[in-house]
């Protein structure tokens, strides 16, 4: 083998591995997990190709602004993948409820619209 072949070898090797790492972190590694509670607005399944579990909750809480005990309103948004979880979120459709998540730094189609794919449904409450 040339020395120009090495060359194209090794820098091919490393461009498929950068690019392999590249990947793995965009898409497939938890960048970071939590926990949300507040009441869910809508949650739907949509999607032309890949149809996806969709919503959005509203989390409500103190403003932290001159006006004193202010409220502000806050919408998280978020991706179902499990069919299960999905189930529960729509039963529980005039509940307030806590999901975890987990964050992606990346979206793919079939995982859904949001970097936050919600993995378990913790608490439900009645609507008050």
């Amino acid at each position: 083998m040339s020395t120009t072949g090495k060359v194209i070898t090794w820098t091919s090797l490393v461009a498929v591995l950068v690019l392999s790492l590249f990947i793995f972190f965009k898409f497939c590694f938890v960048y970071a997990e939590g926990v949300n509670e507040g009441d869910i607005n809508y949650f739907q399944k949509e999607g032309f190709i890949f149809k996806t579990y969709e919503g959005k909750m509203i989390q409500t809480g103190l403003k932290n602004t001159k006006v004193q005990g202010s409220i502000q309103s806050n919408e998280f948004k978020f991706s179902v993948v499990n069919e299960s979880v999905a189930k529960q979120l729509d039963e529980g459709a005039n509940t307030g409820v806590k999901l975890h998540w987990k964050r992606y730094l990346g979206t793919l189609p079939w995982r859904g619209k949001s970097q936050f794919i919600v993995d378990s449904v913790y608490v439900a409450r009645p609507q008050k």
